[in-house]
This record gives structure tokens, sequence and C-alpha cells, in this order.
């Protein structure tokens, strides 16, 4: 249908509005904004990891209201140092949260489509065994089909975190789950939950990055040089 397409160029990270398949039969290249995306989102992710374990808009909300004891137990804060933190999904992003997470004595398990020979995290082929080990689970995987509905339980998960068998939880925009804005009215009363409308990766430098990213790469596709965030399918 487009015998001349040689480059498709997406300024999002995920993949999953692109043909993967179609592009690799035709030989298109496809390249992601996944490296603009990735320092801002690892950052986003560790600051809920931090709000969530130390309570952080809990503490803030109390201090508004006037100190009123009305705000909920804020008391029962945990450590940051020394929790294992199983990521879900090794690539870009997941690798900045891992970098992160070091400066707190972290431990980093990863769940990911292979172990990877280059970072000596522990490595669990299954996301259930990943979880059972983790302290804290970080979902950054990318949406394929493979992923898709990996993370579904969304009544019960609700209802874990009402009943404090989670403990607590960090959503950015709830986007492991389908129709993202139809927010659980039960998550708004709940302390241990920290919500973000799905807003990590917009910061200032955003737009500007992402644009200087395509153009870079049309250049160096135009130059016959080597791709900045081609997408390799391994």
């Amino acid at each position: 249908m487009l015998p001349s397409l040689k480059l498709v160029i997406t300024l999002s990270a995920g993949l999953e509005h692109v043909d993967l398949a179609a592009c690799q039969a035709h030989g298109v290249c496809i390249v992601n904004s996944s490296l603009v995306f990735s320092a801002d989102v690892a950052d986003m992710a560790v600051g809920l990891f931090l709000d969530v374990m130390r309570k952080i808009s809990t503490v803030n909300r109390f201090v508004r209201d006037g100190y009123s004891v009305s705000r909920g137990d804020f008391t029962r804060k945990f450590q940051i140092g020394g929790k294992r933190v199983g990521i879900v999904g090794l690539g870009h992003i997941g690798l900045e949260v891992a970098k992160r997470l070091e400066a707190f004595d972290c431990i980093t398990l990863y769940n990911s489509r292979k172990e990877k020979p280059s970072v000596s995290y522990p490595f669990y082929s299954d996301v259930c065994e990943l979880a059972a080990n983790s302290d804290v689970l970080v979902v950054r995987c990318t949406l394929t089909a493979q992923t898709h509905h990996m993370i579904n339980k969304k009544k019960e998960m609700v209802q874990c975190l009402v009943q404090g068998e989670i403990k607590g939880a960090g959503l950015d925009g709830l986007d492991v789950f389908e129709n993202e804005s139809e927010v659980p009215k039960e998550l708004f009363g709940l302390d241990n939950v920290v919500l973000s409308p799905h807003q990590a990766a917009t910061t200032e430098d955003y737009f500007k990055d992402l644009s200087n990213l395509a153009v870079a790469n049309l250049e160096a596709f135009f130059s016959n040089k080597p791709l900045l965030s081609e997408v390799v399918n391994d």
C-alpha cells in the first residue's frame, strides 16, 4: 500500500499503535521517543514511590487542614533503604528507575521479555514470582499483546488497598487499567494512595526535546547515519 515507506517515527514511547510485524516484513525502520520520556517518567515513578512510602501528600494535607487528627494515620511510614523493588519491564524507563533507586540503597529485581546480561539485578521470568519476592512493584513495561491484561484485577487491588493488605499505591493515571479516567471512587478517601493524571512525562523540556529527537532521527535517516532511537525487535 505504501511501497516507498522506509521510516516510521512515533512521538510516543509505546508502540501498540504501530504494526511492528508489517514494518519488519517490509524493511521499515521504526523509531520511538522513549529517550525523551525515560528520565522524566522515571523521576515520577520514584517520586510516587517516595510519596507513598513516606506519606508526603498525607502529611501535607494534615498541615493544610490545620493539624486535624481526622486526616488519618500518617505515623506509619516506611524506610526506603533496603526495600526490594521489583521492576516489570527493564527498558529505557525501567533502567532509569533502577539507577535512581541505587541512590536509596534499594535492592532491584526485574522481569523483562528476556534476561539482560548487561545488568546484575536478579531476573524473574514470571511476574507473579517477582511480585511475591518484592516489597514494592514498579510497572514500567510497554503495552503489547503479551503484557495486555498482565495486571488487571482492578476491584481486587482496590479492596486490598482499603483493607491494608497492599500498604499503598502510586498511580499515574491508573494506566495499568482500561478506561483509566474512570477512577474508582474508593481511592479518593485513602491516604495510602497517591494519584496523578497520566502526566509523568510532561515537563517544561518535554515538547522541545520531543521535537529535537524527531528532527535528529530524520536527519540521521536521510544522511545514512545510525538512528538515535531505533526500535529493535529482540
